[in-house]
């Protein structure tokens, strides 16, 4: 049971939760939940689920809350029991994100979705604690840019990050010699390819380790989603892509290394719960407890192996991204989006993903990222490019 006199003397911090009713959303709640007195949801953002929403304003009471569209937000009106600011939207969710009484927005919104309100959070002077990867991957120069230009601080929720985060921390950076992140490897570690040729979204949707979104699992399927986080290291940590390796540990105990020139390598180990990450992303630079249970040492075994791309090709396609630079990741993300979503509605294959999104990259050139509407033009045209690419292989 949380001690509930604990935080007594700590001012508590404004939580903006964009997601609030996905995955890392709800897990940023537990976090809140667990620690009374210490955490104000000042407002919460979320999609169309308006029945997790409301029990969410009735706990947390917070001031302001976005949904989707228009229609989602007049059902809440209808039966919202205590008085908040409704809207929808984008323009709600950048509300939301940038809304007075906010200390620190967790950006949690899934997809390309989540860059337009952890920008406005930025400019409006939050701190962020970034479980969205989809910001840095698509708008890394800029988001560093605006980051510097408003003095405010980007905390890594994703576990990877987090562990490398945290396995730098009281480290000189000449010292290091690179990043090693790791990859349960998802549903389909080893089946051969006739197997993912048959892959159905419901097996690529059953991650072995963790509960996520059906987006994200298909990507970690695909290893889409480590070459995501590849993408995403490089901005967060100033690394070149050489930098940046990949192993396979199934266990998902060790989130993530650091090795330095000296042969150490330090890593950060716990159990495969999200709850850590997020607390230390939100309480940085102390340390709170979080419900996330202990991990026992005894009985242990690690394995760790080398990513087999010629069965998982996505991963390839991301490091090519990041060397492209420029408009590339995003194209990366839209094209793999698109493919993503066809696939879960039956329409590509499982392997076929692979195959639109390179098709996507192989007819896009490189743009310098001079503007936010540089990355947005690019988005929309890679989901175009995408779409028609699947309607020919249908």
């Amino acid at each position: 049971m949380a001690d509930l006199n604990k935080h007594s003397n700590i001012p508590s911090k404004g939580l903006a939760v964009l997601g609030s009713t996905g995955s890392i959303g709800r897990n940023t709640l537990e976090v809140v939940r667990f620690n009374p007195g210490r955490f104000k949801v000042v407002s919460l953002a979320a999609g169309n689920n308006v029945e997790g929403l409301k029990k969410q304003i009735q706990e947390f009471r917070p001031a302001c809350v976005s949904v989707a569209n228009d229609a989602a937000a007049r059902e809440l009106k209808k039966t919202a029991a205590m008085p908040v600011e409704i809207c929808s939207g984008a323009e709600g969710a950048m509300k939301a994100a940038s809304y007075e009484g906010v200390d620190m927005a967790v950006s949690a919104i899934s997809g390309a979705a989540g860059l337009i309100p952890t920008l406005a959070a930025i400019r409006a002077g939050k701190d962020i604690a970034l479980a969205n990867k989809e910001t840095l991957v698509m708008a890394g120069p800029i988001i560093l840019k605006e980051i510097k230009k408003s003095g405010v601080r980007l905390l890594p929720v994703d576990s990877e990050h987090s562990a490398i985060f945290q396995s730098l921390c009281g480290h000189r950076r000449e010292d290091l010699k690179g990043i090693i992140l790791t990859a349960s490897g998802g549903p389909f570690l080893t089946a051969s390819a006739s197997v993912l040729d048959a892959v159905t979204p419901e097996a690529a949707t059953m991650h072995p380790k963790w509960s996520m979104g059906r987006k994200i699992s298909v990507d970690s399927a695909t290893l889409m989603n480590k070459g995501l986080e590849v993408i995403e290291a490089a901005f967060l940590f100033d690394l070149l892509p050489e930098k940046i390796s990949v192993v396979i540990h199934p266990q998902a105990i060790v989130h993530s290394m650091v090795e330095y020139i000296d042969g150490s390598i330090v890593a950060q180990m716990s159990q495969p719960d999200m709850r850590g990450a997020i607390a230390y992303a939100i309480s940085y630079p102390e340390r709170i407890e979080c419900g996330t249970p202990p991990l026992k040492l005894h009985g242990l075994n690690l394995e760790f192996f080398e990513p087999d791309v010629k069965r998982f090709p996505c991963l390839t396609l991301a490091y090519d991204a990041i060397r492209a630079g420029g408009t590339m990741p995003a194209v990366l993300n839209a094209a793999d989006e698109i493919a993503v979503d066809g696939f879960l509605k039956g329409n590509l294959g499982f392997t076929c993903i692979y195959g639109v999104i390179s098709g996507v990259m192989e007819k896009h050139s490189a743009r310098s990222l001079t503007s936010i509407e540089t990355v947005l033009e690019a988005d929309r045209w890679a989901r175009q490019e995408a779409a028609a690419l699947i309607r020919t292989l249908g």
